[in-house]
């Protein structure tokens, strides 16, 4: 039979280790769900010389549940998420979203509102919003000097 010393710190974590254990565990891995926990739509948004296009992921969504505004340099686009299952189902696993969603997105400049143009393909919203006048691009030409 053998003696084995108990050691009371062997089994205390540190707190470098647990602090490292919880920022892993809370940022580094993606967890299924976390787009329907913290609400964030995602986007993609493209700058040309003349216009912005906004790419907005839509799945499931028709179009007439998407509403569209521009105040200014700002893009909001809301709607909501239909949840079209009506019976009595038992759910094994659910990670759709379904509910309101909101986005607002801050542009460099201003846009000319009255120009701009939103299409849905494959559940794709497409926004393109053009430049306002006085934020496209300018060149001007350089004069020769006469002598």
């Amino acid at each position: 039979m053998s003696t084995n010393r108990w050691d009371p710190w062997r089994d205390i974590v540190t707190l470098r280790e647990a602090m490292n254990t919880l920022l892993e565990d809370s940022f580094v891995r993606p967890r299924a769900g976390l787009m329907a926990f913290t609400g964030a739509i995602p986007v993609d948004v493209k700058e040309t010389a003349d216009e912005f296009v906004v790419f907005i992921p839509l799945p499931g969504i028709e179009p007439a549940d998407v509403e569209i505004s521009i105040l200014g340099d700002r893009l909001r686009v809301a709607g909501e998420f239909k949840d079209r299952e009506t019976e009595d189902t038992r759910w094994l696993l659910r990670e759709r979203r379904f509910g309101q969603f909101e986005r607002s997105i801050g542009l460099p400049t201003a846009v000319s509102p009255d120009q701009a143009r939103a299409d849905f393909d494959a559940g794709i919203l497409t926004v393109r919003l053009p430049k306002a006048e006085q934020a496209r691009p300018k060149t001007i030409p350089v004069r020769a000097q006469a002598s």
